[in-house]
């Protein structure tokens, strides 16, 4: 009995050494039984993966979407109190900002609106009943301020269209959330739309520059009809009117010989609106284009 169990254990054991050399013998054999043991990615972790790749694309364009919208509700939301302060500051003084005489705003709305109110003061206009100077439209928001019909302190010392264009890194005038100058003014360099008389010289707010023709037509359908040809926002133009200078003189868009041009809508790249000052006219959405520029007609 004892040696008919060795006898089989010795069995087992040649056996399984027979096994074993077979599978040496047997490289690919033995490949594929490891292969067969690594495992990888199933149909449904597939599916979860480009799931949650979808859901993080789609909360980073809808992040990017709620960013843009509220820089749009931003410059709507600037527009409105600037509107309201320009006409409280006409009533309580009835005199137009910026327009209002230096020596006047020293008097009537306090001294520290201009460093030269003890002597020479310059912050102020020519008493003419419209904004449409370099000097003016930058001592307009000093005198805003100073009255406290908007936040913050502008100094409002503009005498060129290169003061005013770096005039928010210089604290002289505000700026829109893309932190490029906005301005207040009498002008006619907007999208006339085709109009036979052409566009006409008008009171308005220049949103800045610094915007995509597709924030401007968010913009534009937020206030008004979307077109920036028509209605009270118009797309501004990158070049000058009849009778303006391109880069010259005191004045701005007031349409008339030694005006200059409502800058910030540049003329460099992709077009900001198709079709400019002609019937049907339209914001390029297409463009990238971030130097273009609007206007609220008052």
């Amino acid at each position: 009995m004892i040696r008919r169990v060795a006898w089989l254990e010795c069995f087992s054991a040649f056996a399984g050494f027979g096994d074993e050399r077979k599978l040496k013998d047997n490289p690919m054999e033995d490949n594929l039984m490891k292969a067969r043991k690594q495992s990888g990615f199933t149909l449904v972790e597939i599916a979860m993966v480009l799931v949650l790749v979808g859901l993080l694309l789609g909360g980073i364009l809808k992040g990017q979407q709620l960013i843009n919208s509220a820089k749009v509700r931003n410059m709507a939301d600037q527009n409105s109190g600037i509107q309201a302060a320009y006409y409280g500051f006409i009533d309580r003084y009835r005199q137009v900002p910026g327009d209002m005489l230096p020596t006047l705003a020293c008097s009537a709305i306090t001294s520290s609106v201009d460093p030269s109110c003890g002597g020479t003061p310059t912050i102020g206009g020519n008493q003419n009943g419209r904004v449409d100077q370099w000097e003016e439209a930058g001592a307009l928001w000093a005198h805003l301020a100073h009255a406290r019909f908007l936040n913050g302190s502008y100094a409002g010392n503009t005498a060129t269209a290169a003061q005013y264009e770096t005039g928010v890194l210089t604290g002289q005038v505000p700026g829109n959330a893309f932190q490029q100058p906005i301005l207040l003014g009498f002008t006619d360099d907007y999208d006339d739309g085709g109009a036979t008389a052409g566009s006409t010289v008008r009171l308005g707010y220049v949103f800045g520059a610094g915007v995509t023709p597709t924030l401007l037509r968010e913009l534009d359908t937020k206030l008004d009809d979307g077109d920036p040809g028509s209605g009270v926002v118009r797309g501004t133009v990158s070049t000058a009117k009849t009778g303006e200078a391109a880069v010259s003189g005191d004045d701005f868009g007031a349409g008339r010989a030694g005006s200059e041009v409502v800058l910030w809508s540049s003329a460099a790249g992709a077009d900001c609106i198709n079709n400019a000052d002609a019937t049907g006219s339209s914001w390029n959405v297409d463009s990238d284009n971030t130097r273009c520029n609007a206007l609220f007609l008052y």
